[in-house]
Formats: structure tokens, sequence, C-alpha cells
């Protein structure tokens, strides 16, 4: 694999299409981005209560110059992409939670299936600022549930990749909630640990893991299994505020206020590197005003090579794998999450005054010795691959050791 030195290209900013209804100013932040698992869909929290669903890819009118995309104010309407229309969802109150997932055709005894026919569709789960979670169907825009239980904003929202239709939700009552969808959204478990708001939580994509941030110095790994708390992880030194698993679930990544991310073994609980973000200030033409390098998310590519963080230093940052230095870099302001396209190449970041961007993201192919060690890494922990009978420096590689 061959880190690729050419900087992230913007292509696409996209604003709210309408003018703002409120006075305050505290409620029009995008504070989340997410793709649908298949790619065919964008959600973007546009601040003031609305959700913008977007079919992907985006037409010729988004995807123009930045400035020409700012000369026509960046106006998103309804249209039709074949079968795909814009939609606008009206949660009622401040969205800073959302999460995609598939629901599966209705089985033979289920006689009131949540989606209409009975038919395989997506739904987008949203955490709102009174504590409810909304989850709507994306094709129709209906309502189908309305989960209550948390006492306080939902600040992150993460579905079980294997379609079970588990829902994590975590939430400034300083607490993490499990719920069942395929249950009528019973609420199946309150996970308590936290003594702070909890900003952030990952579902490793072996369904297994269950990772959760707070504003505190360590974050907490819990089993998904059994919902208890498997370790908490210590080494920052500030608030930890975002997380993520790598797609083989053999890495872990925390990024914090203390301007580093750490990437953890989550089977054994050490830390195998820490990512520092230095500020750079050659590298741009910034005012003379001070920048902090605090963080505000951090995001593992699809094939498990590069790494995407946003800090308050004004930069999105890429990080090849085996680096701690970053390959790229593209300036932008106000930057709060970040995502990566499904499928690679594209990289969609949320900022604090609602608007979100697509940049170019490196393309890369993997490996075989990547890619086997992913497969491999899919369903074997760190203490199977070291009691396998093979030699050292293979062990070291399929557990990340040998950056």
């Amino acid at each position: 694999m061959k880190p690729s030195g050419e900087e992230p290209v913007l292509l696409a900013e996209l604003k709210p299409g309408r003018p703002q209804r409120y006075d305050w100013k505290s409620s029009c932040e995008t504070w989340s981005v997410a793709f649908s698992p298949d790619g065919a869909w964008f959600a973007w929290s546009q601040g003031h209560c609305v959700v913008k669903l977007i079919p992907w890819p985006l037409g010729e009118a988004e995807l123009c110059k930045t400035s020409e995309r700012k000369g026509r104010g960046g106006k998103a309407e309804a249209r039709s992409r074949g079968a795909a229309k814009e939609k606008t969802l009206e949660c009622g109150q401040i969205v800073w939670g959302l999460a995609f997932s598939a629901w599966p055709a209705a089985g033979a005894g289920e006689t009131e299936p949540a989606c209409a026919m009975a038919l395989p569709c997506l739904i987008l789960a949203t955490g709102l600022n009174d504590g409810q979670i909304k989850v709507w169907e994306v094709q129709t825009g209906h309502l189908l549930f309305s989960l209550l239980g948390h006492q306080d904003v939902v600040r992150d929202l993460s579905f079980a990749p294997n379609g079970s239709l588990i829902l994590v939700s975590a939430s400034r009552d300083k607490t993490l909630r499990v719920w069942d969808l395929s249950r009528d959204g019973r609420q199946v478990q309150v996970l308590s640990g936290h003594v702070q708001w909890v900003y952030c939580c990952s579902i490793s994509p072996d369904c297994s893991m269950l990772c959760s941030v707070a504003g505190e110095k360590s974050a907490l790994l819990w089993s998904m299994r059994s919902y208890t708390l498997i370790r908490r992880l210590e080494g920052h030194q500030s608030s930890v505020v975002s997380c993520d698993f790598s797609p083989d679930s053999a890495l872990l990544v925390t990024a914090s206020y203390d301007a580093c991310v750490i990437m953890w073994d989550p089977y054994t609980g050490e830390q195998l590197r820490t990512l520092r973000h230095v500020p750079l200030h050659s590298a741009l033409d910034y005012s003379s005003e001070v920048h902090t390098s605090s963080l505000r998310s951090v995001c593992f590519s699809p094939e498990g090579l590069y790494l995407a963080t946003v800090a308050d230093d004004r930069l999105l940052r890429i990080w090849a794998l085996e680096l701690r230095s970053p390959v790229a870099f593209a300036p932008m302001t106000n930057g709060l999450c970040c995502m990566y396209f499904p499928h690679g190449g594209f990289i969609a970041t949320g900022t604090r005054d609602g608007h979100v961007q697509f940049w170019t993201a490196p393309r890369v192919l993997s490996s075989l010795k990547h890619l086997c060690r992913k497969a491999l890494r899919t369903f074997l922990t760190t203490y199977q691959v070291l009691a396998l009978p093979i030699p050292r420096k293979l062990k070291e590689f399929l557990t990340y050791r040998t950056f």
C-alpha cells in the first residue's frame, strides 16, 4: 500500500437551503453526517431540527466548483433521481445523532412489519435534544418509532452492523441505552459507568464490542453479548470525544481534546500508537490568532488503511495507518464531524454553521498481506492469533504490532 500524497479536494459544499426560522444561533450546527451502509443515501443534520436525506451520488449541480456552489447559495431542492428523491425530515428538536440500518424483509410470522409491504427497506435513527430517538423509513419519510427513555440530549447512535436492528444510544444523561427495533423498539439494557456526558458510541463490525467515550480521560469498552463492562482504556490527558473501530474489529481509535488520537488493541487494552496533532503554522496562510488542536472526530476508512480526523485548528487530516504523521491535509473551518463513504474515495464533514462538505480521499489498492490480515482478524481475536503455531513476526503483523 502506497499512501497518496495528494491533498483532499473539496468537491461540494452544501448549505441549508432556506432562511433560518429561529433567533438563537446554538441550533444551526451539523453535529452528524451519515452514509447508508450501501452508499445509496446521505443524511445531514443541517441544524434547526431538520435532517436532509440526499440520494448518492450527488448530481452535477452539487459536484461543481466550490466558488460556483457558494455563488448559488448551496440550495438543494427536492428532485427525482430515478426512484429516489431528496427528503426533509422535520424532527421537532435539534438533531445530534444519526445512524442508518437496513431493515430486513418481514418473516413468515410477522403480521405487522414496520416497513410498507413487508419488503426490505432502509431506516434512519435520529437522536434529539429532548432525549427522544425517532426512527424513520428513508424511502417514504414515515416515522416508525419514537423511543423514550433518555433524560437529556441523545448525542450519538450506532446500529449493530449485522442487521439485527440492535441500536445503541449515547446521551448527556451519562448513560447508554440498548434498543431492539425488531421487538417494537424495546429497551434491552441501560449501561451506566460514565460520570460525564457521553459523546460518542461505536459498535465493532463483528458486533462483539461497544466503545463509548464521554467528557472523561478514559474510554469504556463493553461486551455486546452480556452488556457488561470489559475494561477502561486509560491514556488520554483530557476529555475523549470520538471513537471508531477498524473494519476488521482488530483496532480501536479514540480522539481527545488533548490533541491526540490513540490506537488501541481492544482485546488486550494495549496502546499501539499515538498520533499527535501538531499545529502547522507554515502549511496554511491563517490569521495571527492561535488555534488549538482539540479533536472533534475520528473515523476509519472502509479498507482500514487510513484515518480521518477533524480538529479545532481548522484542518481535516488524513493519516496512513503505519505512519505517525498525516499524509494529507485540507483547510476547513469549524469542523465538527467526519465520515468516510462506505466504498471509499470520499469523506463528508459537518461544520458549526450547518454546512456539509465532501472531500476526495486517497484511493488505495490493498496489498494481499493486508487483505489476508483483515480476513483473519474478522473472526480471530488477538489472543487467538497469539496462540497460533506461526512465526513471531507473522503474529506481530496480524496483531498490528509492526508499525
